[in-house]
Parts: C-alpha cells; structure tokens; sequence
C-alpha cells in the first residue's frame, strides 16, 4: 500500500513515497524536492558471501538522461559507463551507511540510485544519500542507522542550507554532511580558503537541520519497517584468537613497541603467521591472518592510548620525513615529486589551449566544460604487489577528484592565465594518504610549470583512535594507521584556510570534540609542510617551458567574429595552416592565439587584426583600387573593407575621368575621411597630398558622405544599389 511522509530540510519540503514501486526489493522509495525525485531501493543476498575480510556493499547510479527531458548523445542513444559525477555520488552515499552494518555482515547488500525527474537548479546528492537510509531503515536489512544529509553553502556572508546549482557558482563553500542523531558520520567540502571555525558553524547547521528526517525515518520504521533478518554472521573463533595470543602476544606487543619500517615488520609477521598456523592446526590461512591482525590491532589501539606512541616510534602530532623536487623531467611542462615517509607521489603538469577543456554532460542535462583536470593512477607496483591495471577504478576516480578540488580555489582565472590544465598524479609507493601527497605534489608541478596560483596548497590525513571516552587524535596516517584505526580525515588548504575535506570513519559517528582537534591539529601540520614546500618553490616560475604553448590574447568587435573565420571557416583555417598556431574564438569576441613559436604567434596576430580592424577617422592607409566608377574609385584599404574616393578627392587638381588617376590594381594612399552609421567609408586622396586633417578635409568635401558597405564573409561587398545612389546623385 502506497504511502507518504514529509519532512523538512532548512526550508525546503521532502516527500518520501514507498509502496508503490519496486516492490520486490528489500526496501525502496521515492524521494522529491521539488521536480526532483529520484528512486532509490537497498537489496540483500540471503546468505553471506564465503571467504572474504570485508562487507560486500555496493552502490550503483543509473543515470537516467530521460529524467532531464533529454536524449544521450553518441551513435547507440542509450547510457552507458558511469560519469565521474555520478561515481563520485556513490561513494558518498557508501562512506556514511557503511560504518552502521552490523560487525561481521557478510551477506551483499546493493544500493540503486535511479533519478526519475531532475532540474537545472537542484542538485540530488543529499536526496540520493537520504533515500539509501530510508530504503534501508525500513528493509529486512539489519542497519544501525537512520542517517541524515545536508548541503550547506556560503553566500553574501551568509551559511545557506540546500544552495542551487546557481547559487553554489557565487559559494565559498560547498558542504556535503551527513550523520547520526548523535553524531557526524561523513563530510566532503570543498572551499575556497574558509577558516576553521566558519566550517564549524556550517558542521553543527548541517547537523541541527539533518534532525526532522531522521525523526522521520524513525516513525517510518515503526509504523512499516519490515522485520530485520541479521542471519549468519563473521565472528572470529575464540579459540584461536587464544592461541594467537599465547603463541605470539608477546613477540606482537614487541613489534608494536619496536618502532619497526613496514619492511621489517612484514618479515617479522610472515614468520609469526607461519608459527601460528602450526599451532592452530586444521585452520585455513584466511582465519590465520585474520586473527593475527585482531591481536596486532588490539596492541597498537592499546599502546598509542595508553602512551601516545604509534607503532612506528612517532607520538601523536609528528609528521613522517618530508622531501620534495621540482623539474625533474626535461619535456614536461612542469613536474613535482612529494615525498612522505614511505609514500610517494609525481605530478606532470601538461598546458593546453581551449580546444583542450573536457566537455561535460551532466545529469541535469546542463553541458559545461572544465579548464583544470587530475587524474590519479595508483598502480599495483606502488604497494609492492603484482595486480591488473584496467583503467581507472571507483578509488582513483574519487582521489583524483579530491586532490582536483583542493587546487580550484587557487587557479588562476582564465583571463589571467587562458590555459587548459592538466595535472597527473602517479603515486610511485604507497603507505598511507597517497590523495594528501598528489596534492601536494600537484601544487609543486603547477608552481614549476609557471602557473600563477593564488597560493600554494598542501593537505594531511588525520586518524583517530577510539576506547569509550578516550580518544588520541593521529597526524599523518601511515596504511596500518588508516586500516586499523577509526578515521580517516583528509584536510587540504593554504596558510590562509581549508581548500577541500574528506572524512571516512569506521566507528559509528564522531564527537564534535574530535573534529575541533582534528581541524586545529590538520592545520599546524599544514602549515609545516607548507614550510617544505615553500623552501623548494616559494613561487611560480617566471617563464613557461619551452615546450608549452604561448598564448596570446586579442579582442575584436563581435560583428567582425564571422570576418576572422570567413565563409565556412576558410579565412580562419587559412591563417592556422599557414602559420601552424591554434587559434580558438570566444562568443564574445576573445581570440586566443597558442604557439610555442614566437614568430609564427606573431604574424597569426598580424593577420588577424588586419582582418578585424575597424577604420579609423584620420588615420592615412595605402589601399588597392578595386573598381572604378564615373563618380570615383572604390579602394580596398584594409582587408575585405573599401571605401569611396569620389573623383573630387582623387588628386590636388582637378580630375575630368577618374581613369586618368586610378586605375584598377593601382595602389593609393587614403585618408578615412567619414565612416556612415551604415558603414559606409569616405576616403580622400587629396587630403594626403595636400597633408589637411580630417576637418579641413571634411570642409572641402561639399558631397554627400557614404562609400562601401564591408565585404560580407563570402567576399562579396553588399548592396550595389549604394554605390548606384553616388551615381545618381553626382549626375542630378
């Protein structure tokens, strides 16, 4: 039976709708804001799946283009592999539900997202996030939840809860929160230098207005929640986590206290496991291994609460040995290798034209295009395995995003600097926050390549240990600390404030205490290896690489755009394939022109502002004569543009035929005399050969002012009938 619940979210109404669709899935419903309304349904095996350490969650967009009234491009008309938008979207919804399944699930559990309806002006993040908890909340599914999700912006001064598309273009912040009754769970931000304790204000708004759906949600699971089916659970067998500890806890507390590199410790654990095994008897590696970290893990929990020492010797706010370079690659337009400890990550910058910017399709059906691009590979090598490389998965994706978001707030604009940029980050080796270092790496590469960045930016990953009401803040997580630990909190930015956040935890919310130390702690050890970095490039290179394009930038009146690119863009392609510059035009009259040869820029620029110029009244030009008439002759004095010399102008003597001074291909010098608010231009060669201004040459111009239309983009010079009115009039 179909039924209905509202709810608020700041000021905006959600109408949540279940019952009528999907009925076969463990949960489904609909959720509207307005025209968006999106499906979304949660669906469990029956039974776990076998052999495996993690939880099988899985959350899948089908991006639907019909819900924005649109058909998809391309030659099959149908959707096909997920945008980044929208993998970026699951793995939001994933970060916030995952920590409240139940330990030791194991069955799959698959979260669908389908948007039916979408506007230009909305956004179905915080909708999508919402559904997957209410699917969930009233399914067969065992989930500690409900959740709530809210986006919150900056705008005149001002936090604003739920920001359209439009407003989030004006916004200095663009925050994505979701949480508990009690607590945070999630939050991606991205900001442009925001303080701290502005992003706390925003967390706690975020927090108070996420209450009336969680309440919601709760009523819902009353009156039509199904009855949980929890089934067969992983617990590890006692028994064996007994043997472990007698066969190896003392030898484990010393690994942990030794303050050994992970080398080491992993010859140390391999013959542990192996000792362990003999002892276990009929147990399978898996269940070996398993043990043996859940002991591991207990220690180190243990020993940095109880000393503030972790396993490799640090306390809790030191940040592991940090080096950088610039330069290192000879054809790159720019390059930046980070190091960390043992991570690390190398970053090429690659400059290009506005030919080069990705275009975007997005879910709304709006189109734009992106003139600042990272990408992130991570391959099998980095973390010392030997695995398959095909194509960017979900992780890359969602890193490379991260450390894209960290660095837009501090590009330069486009009129500053008209270049499409691309950043590549090839992590090299991997223990822990390898998406921290690409964007460090990253700001070192831009600042090698010349890009004028409004600051540098660098970023840091902060853990947390958990017991009750003790907790020990990590700065710089290494891996071990990010897999065992209960947090991991990613922070980037300049000296001035927060530029990006991304916050994943294992434990069911955090504490508003937490965030407070972990933001003021991210931002010391910011400013540290800000320090580093600063020491190495404390400023963008004056000069670009030799290899990159140089760009130059002229304007032109928009009524002479059609006139630079010539019948089916003939003159335009004639000037790139005689120059070999790339030239790209804006709507509103912006010529930019890419050349990595200075000269070639040169005579491209010459070529266009000879064919855009616009005459000017007293300027002298030597032009061509292009027809002649009984009244005077037409001159082309600047490229598909003439005017009349009327037979009274010709010479400084009287002229009886015009064919006595001009003749067709002979070239005189002109002075623009008068230009019509037709266009019309009125030239005098006797003003030149008398040396007059334009006033005295005006004065003795008794005739009617006009001349010739410009020559239109198929090289014809208009209406003949207006040089038909000269005759007319000279002859009356």
């Amino acid at each position: 039976m179909f039924k209905e619940y509202r709810a608020r979210i700041g000021n905006d109404e959600v109408i949540i709708g279940t019952g009528k669709l999907a009925q076969q899935a463990g949960g489904a419903v609909t959720v509207q804001m307005g025209d968006v309304m999106v499906l979304v349904t949660a669906t469990a095996s029956k039974t776990p799946r076998p052999g495996i350490d993690f939880f099988p969650l899985t959350v899948d967009l089908e991006e639907r283009r019909a819900s924005a009234g649109k058909i998809p491009g391309g030659f099959f008309k149908r959707e096909g592999r997920l945008s980044s938008e929208s993998i970026l979207l699951c793995r939001s919804i994933d970060r916030p539900i995952r920590p409240l399944f139940p330990e030791g699930y194991r069955n799959d559990v698959h979260i669908v997202v389908t948007p039916f309806s979408v506007d230009q002006d909305h956004q179905i993040d915080t909708l999508a996030m919402l559904g997957a908890s209410v699917a969930l909340t009233i399914s067969d599914i065992p989930f500690n939840g409900p959740i709530g999700a809210v986006a919150v912006g900056y705008v005149d001064g001002q936090l604003v809860l739920n920001p359209t598309v439009s407003q989030l273009k004006d916004s200095s912040l663009d925050l994505l929160v979701a949480g508990t009754r009690d607590s945070v769970l999630m939050i991606e931000a991205g900001a442009d230098q925001i303080e701290e304790g502005l992003l706390m204000q925003a967390l706690h708004l975020a927090h108070e207005t996420m209450q009336d759906v969680i309440t919601l949600q709760e009523t819902m699971r009353a009156e039509i929640g199904k009855e949980k089916v929890v089934g067969e659970q992983h617990i590890i067998d006692p028994a064996l986590l007994e043997t472990v500890r007698n066969v190896a806890g003392d030898e484990i507390n010393q690994l942990v206290e030794s303050g050994a590199s992970r080398a080491e410790r992993g010859e140390k654990e391999a013959e542990l496991r192996a000792r362990i095994a003999e002892q276990a008897g009929e147990v399978g590696e898996f269940e070996v291994v398993e043990a043996y970290e859940t002991v591991f893990r207990d220690a180190m929990r243990r020993r940095i609460l109880d000393t503030g020492i972790r396993v490799d010797g640090r306390d809790l706010r030191t940040i592991r040995n940090l080096s950088c370079e610039v330069g290192l690659l000879p054809r790159t337009h720019g390059s930046g290798l980070f190091n960390r400890g043992e991570t690390q990550v190398l970053t090429t910058v690659t400059l290009g034209t506005a030919a080069d910017e990705q275009s975007i399709e997005h879910l709304n059906g709006l189109e734009s295009s992106e003139r600042y691009m990272h990408h992130y590979n991570f391959p099998p090598y980095s973390t010392g395995e030997a695995g398959v490389m095909r194509g960017p998965r979900r992780r890359e994706i969602g890193h490379g995003a991260l450390a894209e978001r960290a660095l837009l707030p501090v590009l330069p604009s486009g009129e500053d600097f008209p270049y499409t940029i691309r950043t590549v980050s090839e992590v090299l080796s991997s223990n822990g926050s390898t998406s921290m270092a690409s964007t460090c790496a990253s700001t070192l590469a831009l600042l090698d390549a010349g890009v004028p960045l409004r600051a540098p930016v660098a970023g840091i990953a902060m853990g947390v240990i958990t017991e009750g009401d003790r907790f020990a803040v990590l700065t710089d997580i290494q891996g071990l600390e990010d897999h065992l630990g209960d947090m991991d909190f990613k922070v980037t930015g300049t000296a001035k404030g927060i530029t990006a956040i991304q916050l994943d935890i294992k434990i069911t919310g955090l504490r508003w205490e937490i965030i407070e130390e972990t933001l003021q702690r991210s931002k010391e050890a910011r400013l540290t290896i800000l320090d580093v970095m600063n020491a190495v490039i404390p400023a963008p290179r004056a000069d670009l690489s030799p290899y990159a394009p140089r760009i130059q930038t002229v304007k032109i009146p928009v009524d002479k755009i059609g006139a630079l690119i010539g019948p089916g863009g003939k003159t335009i392609r004639s000037i790139t394939e005689e120059t070999g510059v790339t030239i790209n035009v804006e709507d509103d009259g912006t010529v930019l022109v890419a050349s990595a040869d200075g000269e070639a820029s040169r005579k491209a620029l010459e070529r266009i502002n000879a064919l855009t110029a616009v005459p000017e009244i007293g300027r002298i030009y030597t032009g061509k004569v292009v027809r002649v008439a009984d009244f005077g002759a037409f001159v082309e004095f600047m490229p598909g543009m003439d005017g009349l010399v009327h037979i009274s102008q010709l010479a400084d003597f009287h002229v009886n035929k015009v064919e006595d001074v001009a003749r067709e291909g002979d070239e005189l010098m002109v002075m623009v005399i008068d230009v019509s608010p037709d266009g019309k231009v009125r030239l005098s060669r006797q003003a030149v050969l008398q040396g007059w201004t334009v006033e005295e040459a005006r004065s003795r111009d008794q005739r009617p002012s006009g001349g010739s239309r410009p020559r239109r983009d198929d090289g014809s010079r208009g209406d003949r009938g207006g040089r038909g009115g000269y005759r007319d009039r000279d002859r009356r």
